[in-house]
Order: C-alpha cells, then structure tokens, then sequence
C-alpha cells in the first residue's frame, strides 16, 4: 500500500496480511462498541455512533483509488481518521487498541519521513487518551503505545527491506532470462553460420568440382570432334567431285568419334555422381563414396576417374576404421586438392596417398606440375580451395600443410590425431 512503491499485483502474503489488517481494525472498533454497550458506560449511543462512523470512513479510504496511489490524498484520509479516532479516545479509553492499525497504516501509506511523524503523534495521542481516562500517570501507559509503535516501525522496514530485495532479485531474474534469450539467439546465428559455411565447402569440393570437370571433359570431346576431320578426297570430276569432297570433308573419323563419346561417358558419370551429392545434401547422409565402401576404395575411384593426369593411389600402414567425420575430411580434401591439380597444375603425373600411423591417420596428395607460391596463393573460388581444406583439417585437430614452389610440383598434406579407443 505504499505510495513510494510502484503498484503491483498483490502477492498471497500481502494479500493475506491486508486482510489480517482489515480483520484487526473491524474487530478493535466491534470490541470499542460492544464494551461501550454492554458496560452502560456514559454517552455508549455516542461511542457506538463514532465507531461507525470510523468504520465507515475506513472503508471508504479502502475502496478508493486515489489513496493508494497518491501519498496527498492518503494524508487527507489518515487525517481524517485520526480526527474521527481522537474523538473516540474521548470517548472511550477502549479506543486506545487502534492505534495499533493505525500505525501500519501510516507507515504503508505515507512516504518514512511523515509515517515516523504520523507514528509519534498517535502515539502521543494514545498516552494522552489513556491518561485523561485513568486520571493517573504509570510507566504501562507510555511504555504501550511506544512500543506498539516501535514494533510496528520495524515491521514495517523489514518488510520493505524484504520487498526491495525481491525485487532485485526479480529484476536479476529478468536480465538473467533476458541474457539467456540473447545468447540463444547469438548461438542460433552462430550455428547458421557455421551449417552455411559447412555447406559452402560441402559444395566447393563437391559439386563445384563435379561441375568442373563436367566442363573439362566435355570441352575434350569438343575438341576430338573438331580438331581430327579426315584429309579431303581429291576428285577429277568437276564440279560434282567437289560437292563430294566437302561432304566428305565435314565428316569425322571414327576414332575421334569413339574418344568423344569416352569423354561424354566420363561427363555423364561425373552428372550422375552430382546428382547423389546433391541428393545427399537434401538426405544429410554421408558422402555416396563411403556408404557402401571404405575410404581407402573411395580414393582409389577417385584417382581412377580423374580427368587429365594419371594419378596413382596408395595405402601405406594398417589400414583402421575412422569416424565418420575423418573419412568425409580426408574424402573431401583429397577431392579438392586433385581438383586443383586437374585445373592448375598442368601436371603429367598426380599421386594420394594414405598413411595409418598409431596415432594418426595422414593424407598426402602430390604432383609434378608448375606449381605456385603458397604465400601469394588466391583463396580460391569464391574464398574456398585451399582455406576451405585448412578449416576442415583444423576443425578435426588435425595439420595442413601445402609445400610448392614454381616449376616444383606441390604437395598437399593433412595429418589428423586418431580418438583413443574406448
């Protein structure tokens, strides 16, 4: 009921102590009344009349509004209870026990330096009251109200001590909830980024590459088709001759047609290989290379579907089953870093390699083509290529290394620490 304190919903306990209030002042003024009746006490019809009247003053500061919310019209109405109350005091000395309500009234209601003012008068009031009934001075009839004003001060600031440090804790509360929320946000962005870098290189080494050598073996079947016609026909005939000589000439031999349609074959399969990896991307499954095989016969297809340079594979070591995120690594790496070989480095010869160690598992690809300066190397297409097998050899704990000069070759390694076994 505080007017320095912001209004909000009542909570059990303080719904149940305004209650216990309300209990308390009904029940002193009922007891003020009854004892003035059944006593046959002087002016009784008067004492009954006051105590209505306070009743009724009562609940209409209760009911209204305005006096919880504005700390002037609650002194307008504790004023007018207290004036109502002193004439109860003359009354009847039973009047006296309200001072009791009427402290914590005050002090809810008024801001703590005029509550301790409101506390003291009617305090002062309840001594004097007594007095002029008693018509004799005793310590009870200081010691009473004083302390019954002292308890109700430190009620009182205990209270507000406790709800002020609810609602710190509520607020604590809040932020914490808050914070939590924004962090889950954070992490929410952060793992969307991270799936769409995880998918860009997915389809850098995948489909990216595919698509690419698509290209290269499909412009290798242009070129046997348009670089290999066969040497023109002479013919005496004339003009007749002629014609057939340039029919003859737009003809195409049958080995440059045999070596296009190896090219188109290789185009095709390369599409269908493409079309699982997308497929894969939908499904979220493992690369179709190692659903059904081992990462070692993943490689070796690989090397032997390679366009351009021959490429050799090898398996050094006891070969082991890997986690399924070590053999996607080395599957995609290995793709990437013989893509590269096939577009950049002009190479004649290409190797892989694959080395099972005690504690780790190596993968080095090697060729003898014009090699490059690792130092001033682009980020490859569209910021992947070489970053790209970095990241995903570091993701893992593993080492990258690219070793390459001009005119040397390249060799591309990644070393990657086995888990302990259970």
């Amino acid at each position: 009921m505080s007017s320095a304190a912001p209004s909000r919903p009542l909570t059990p306990v303080t719904r149940v102590l305004r209650l216990c209030l309300h209990a308390l002042f009904a029940g002193l003024l009922a007891l003020a009344a009854a004892r003035a009746v059944t006593g046959s006490a002087p002016r009784a019809g008067w004492v009954v009349a006051v105590c209505a009247l306070l009743a009724a003053a009562y609940a209409a500061g209760v009911r209204a509004p305005a006096v919880g919310r504005s700390a002037r019209a609650a002194g307008a109405w504790l004023a007018g209870m207290g004036g109502v109350w002193g004439a109860l005091l003359v009354l009847s000395p039973d009047g006296l026990w309200l001072a009791f309500p009427l402290y914590f009234l005050e002090l809810h209601l008024l801001r703590l330096r005029w509550a301790l003012a409101a506390v003291a008068v009617t305090a002062c009031a309840a001594i004097g009251g007594f007095l002029g009934h008693s018509g004799s001075v005793t310590p009870g009839a200081f010691l009473g109200p004083l302390l019954g004003g002292a308890v109700a001060v430190a009620t009182v600031l205990g209270y507000q001590a406790l709800y002020r440090e609810s609602e710190r804790r509520r607020e604590l509360i809040e932020e914490l909830i808050a914070t939590r929320a924004e962090l889950a946000v954070a992490e929410r962005g952060a793992g969307i980024l991270a799936e769409r870098e995880r998918l860009a290189r997915e389809i850098h080494d995948t489909l990216a590459q595919g698509l690419s050598s698509i290209h290269l073996l499909l412009r290798a079947a242009e070129r046997a088709l348009s670089e290999d016609p066969p040497p023109p026909t002479p013919d005496p005939a004339g003009s007749a001759g002629a014609g057939g000589a340039g029919g003859a000439g737009g003809d195409v031999s049958a080995g440059a047609v045999a070596a296009a349609l190896a090219h188109i074959g290789r185009a095709r399969e390369a599409a269908q290989e493409n079309l699982a990896e997308a497929r894969r991307f939908v499904r979220a499954l493992a690369p179709p290379d190692l659903e059904h095989g081992s990462l070692a016969g993943a490689l070796e297809r690989l090397c032997s579907g390679a366009p351009g340079p021959r490429v050799r594979f090898s398996v050094s070591g006891v070969p082991r089953e890997l986690p399924t995120p070590y053999e996607v690594a080395l599957l995609r790496i290995a793709q990437s870093a013989l893509a590269n070989v096939v577009r950049h480095a002009r190479a004649d010869r290409a190797g892989i390699t694959l080395t099972f160690m005690d504690t780790s598992v190596t993968l080095d690809v090697v060729d003898d083509g014009r090699g490059f300066d690792p130092a001033s190397a682009p980020s490859g297409d569209g910021g992947f290529g070489l970053p790209a097998m970095r990241a995903r050899a570091e993701s893992l704990g593993g080492l990258f290394t690219v070793e390459s000069d001009p005119g040397q070759g390249t060799a591309v390694a990644v070393t990657l620490p086995l888990p302990l076994e259970a």
